[in-house]
C-alpha cells in the first residue's frame, strides 16, 4: 500500500488537538479542586470562629464563677448578648443564630435565640452539622485548672430558693424607731406561722446567741459561725451542691447564607475561568488548522515551482530532441507512403509499408506529448464559467461519445472559476477521453460542479468503468504509466501539472458501485 502523505501531518494535527483538549480538561480539574479547598478553607474559617466564641464564653464563665460554678441568672444575659451581639463589636449579631449550653446528658440547661436541634447524629459524633441555612457546632467547654464548669440554676429570688429548701434567710432587723415597710411578697424575717412577732427563727437578732448571729451571712455583727455539716460547708450551699449541672459543651448554631453566597461567587468565577480557557482551546486549535493549511498551500506552491524549474531545463532539451527527431520520422513516414503507393509491390511490401506509416505516426505522437508534458507552464488566470467549458469540451469527445454509446450527465452548482482557459480545457479533455475509454459499451458518465466553502469548488469526474486498483491510484499520474495499451502514459500526469500549477489538488477515488472518481479541489471561486 502506498503511504499517504497527509497521515504525518494529520497525526501531528491530532496529536496537537489531545494536548489542548487535554490542557483544558487539567484546568478544568484544576479550577474544581480549588473551589473544594475554598469551601474548606471558608468551613474552617466557621470553626474557627465558634472557637473564638467559645473561648470568649470561657473567659466570661471564668469570671463570673461562684464557689467552682456559673450562677445561670449571672450566664443566661451573656447567652443573650452572644447571640444579639455585643455593644463593642466582639461578636457581629449576623454570627450566631443560637447558643446553648448542655450537660452530660446531652440535655439543653440554658440556651439563647433559637430553638438548638441536636437531634441529628453529626452534630454529637462530629461535633458539627451542616445544613443548608446553618450550621451547628458542640464545642467543650472547661473552666479553672481546665476542669469541666458547672453550672448553678440559682433562680432570680434567692428567697424562695432557700424557703423551698427549708432554711429561713435572715435578715438584718432595722435599727430601733425605724419602721422598714416591706415590699409585697417579699420575705419578713420577723413574721413566724403564728403571726407578727412570733417567728422563732434563731437567725434573727433578737433570737440570737451572744456575740450575734451564727455567721451573719447578710449582715449584722458577725458572731459565731452557725452549724456546718460534716464537710464544714453551710447548709444552703449544700443545697446549690445539690443542684449542680455539670457542662458538657456549647452549642453554637451559625448562619451559612454569607458562606453560601461566597461559595456561589467562587463558583462562578471558576466557570468563568474554564469557559474562557475552553475559549482559548479551541482558538488555538483553530489557529493551528490555518497555519495546517497555509502551510500545506505553501509546501504545494514550493513543490510546483520546483517542478517548473525542473520542467523549464527539460524543455531546452526537449525542444532540441523533437526537432532533430521530427525530421527523420517526417521523411520515414514520407518515405513509407511513396513506397505503398508503387503499382508493381506485392501485398506483404505494402502491408509493411503501411506498418512503417503507423508507428511513425505512434511515435511522432509520444513526442509531441512529451514536449507538451516538459513544457513550462505559464498560468493566465482569467474569469470563466466552469459549465462552459465543460460543454466546449463534451461537444469535441461528441463522436467518442456516440460511437460507444454513453450517457453523460452534468449536474451540480454553476461555478464561476479563476483558471488558464486553455490549460482547463486541456485537463477536463484528458479526463473525459479516459472516463469515455474507460467505459464500455453504453456506459455512464457523470460531471459533478459543487462548492466548498465560500471561495473554494470542486469537480468531480465519474465513470462506471473498471476503476483503478488501489495500488495504482498514486501511479497513474506519474509520466509513462499506464493501463491501456494504445495510452501513452502521459495524459494524466499532463493533468497532473496543470492542475498542481494552478493550486488545486487532484485525487483518485473509487466510485460507487463501480468505476473510477477523479476529483480536482481547491478551485478558486470568482464571483
Amino acid at each position: 500500500m502506498i503511504p499517504d502523505k497527509t497521515m504525518k501531518p494529520n497525526r501531528r494535527s491530532a496529536l496537537i488537538y489531545g494536548l489542548l483538549l487535554g490542557l483544558w480538561v487539567l484546568v478544568v480539574g484544576w479550577q474544581v479542586d480549588e473551589h473544594f479547598r475554598w469551601q474548606e478553607g471558608a468551613k474552617t474559617g466557621l470553626r474557627n470562629r465558634s472557637h473564638e466564641i467559645a473561648n470568649t464564653l470561657s473567659a466570661v464563665m471564668r469570671a463570673t464563677s461562684f464557689q467552682g460554678g456559673v450562677v445561670q441568672r449571672r450566664l443566661q444575659p451573656v447567652l443573650d448578648e452572644l447571640v444579639n451581639g455585643y455593644t463593642n463589636q466582639l461578636v457581629k449579631s449576623s454570627e450566631l443564630i443560637s447558643v446553648a449550653l448542655l450537660n452530660t446528658n446531652n440535655v439543653i440547661v440554658v440556651s439563647a435565640g433559637a430553638p438548638v436541634d441536636i437531634t441529628n447524629a453529626d452534630v454529637l459524633e462530629n461535633g458539627e452539622h451542616w445544613a443548608a441555612d446553618k450550621v451547628t457546632f458542640i464545642i467543650p467547654i472547661r473552666g479553672e485548672s481546665n476542669t469541666a464548669s458547672m453550672l448553678i440554676p440559682l433562680p432570680r429570688n434567692p428567697t424562695n430558693f432557700f424557703a423551698g429548701a427549708g432554711i429561713d434567710f435572715p435578715r438584718r432587723e432595722p435599727p430601733p424607731g425605724e419602721d422598714r415597710p416591706q415590699p409585697p411578697g417579699e420575705f419578713n424575717p420577723t413574721n413566724g406561722p403564728n403571726g407578727p412577732g412570733t417567728n422563732d427563727n434563731p437567725w434573727l437578732a433578737s433570737n440570737m446567741p451572744p456575740g450575734g448571729p451564727p455567721g451573719g451571712p447578710l449582715g449584722g455583727p458577725r458572731g459565731p459561725r452557725g452549724p456546718r455539716d460534716g464537710g464544714g460547708r453551710p447548709p444552703w450551699l449544700r443545697v446549690m451542691d445539690d443542684q449542680r449541672f455539670e457542662l458538657r459543651g456549647l452549642v453554637l448554631a451559625m448562619p451559612t447564607r454569607t458562606y453560601l453566597s461566597n461559595s456561589e461567587q467562587d463558583l462562578w468565577m471558576r466557570y468563568i475561568i474554564v469557559f474562557f480557557s475552553g475559549v482559548i482551546a479551541l482558538g488555538a486549535g483553530l489557529n493551528w488548522r490555518y497555519v495546517s493549511k497555509i502551510s500545506e498551500l505553501q509546501i504545494r506552491l514550493i513543490r510546483a515551482s520546483e517542478l517548473n524549474s525542473h520542467l523549464r531545463e527539460m524543455n531546452l532539451a526537449a525542444a532540441g530532441l523533437a526537432h532533430e527527431t521530427r525530421n527523420p520520422l517526417n521523411i520515414i513516414r514520407g518515405m513509407a507512403q511513396m513506397l505503398s503507393k508503387q503499382p508493381d509491390l506485392t501485398p506483404g511490401v505494402q502491408e509493411k509499408s503501411q506498418a512503417i506509416v503507423n508507428q511513425t505516426d505512434r511515435v511522432t505522437a509520444q513526442l509531441n506529448e512529451f514536449i507538451n508534458y516538459s513544457r513550462p507552464r505559464e498560468v493566465r488566470r482569467v474569469r470563466l464559467s466552469l459549465a462552459s467549458a465543460i460543454n466546449e469540451v463534451v461537444r469535441t469527445l461528441g463522436f467518442d461519445i456516440q460511437e460507444k454509446k454513453l450517457t453523460l450527465e452534468s449536474s451540480g452548482d454553476p461555478l464561476f472559476i479563476e483558471a488558464d482557459e486553455q490549460l482547463l480545457r486541456q485537463v477536463l479533455f484528458n479526463l473525459l477521453l479516459n472516463a469515455a475509454q474507460a467505459a464500455g459499451m453504453n456506459g455512464h458518465i457523470q460531471i459533478v460542479t459543487r462548492k466548498a466553502g465560500p471561495a473554494g469548488g470542486v469537480l468531480e469526474i465519474r465513470d462506471d468503468g473498471p476503476g483503478v486498483p488501489p495500488e495504482n491510484r498514486q501511479e497513474i499520474f506519474k509520466p509513462y504509466f499506464t493501463t491501456n495499451q494504445k495510452g501513452t502514459g502521459l495524459g494524466l500526469a499532463v493533468v497532473q501539472q496543470i492542475v498542481l500549477a494552478h493550486g488545486w489538488e487532484i485525487v483518485c477515488l473509487p466510485n460507487e458501485p463501480k468505476g473510477a472518481l477523479f476529483r480536482i479541489s481547491h478551485l478558486k471561486l470568482r464571483a
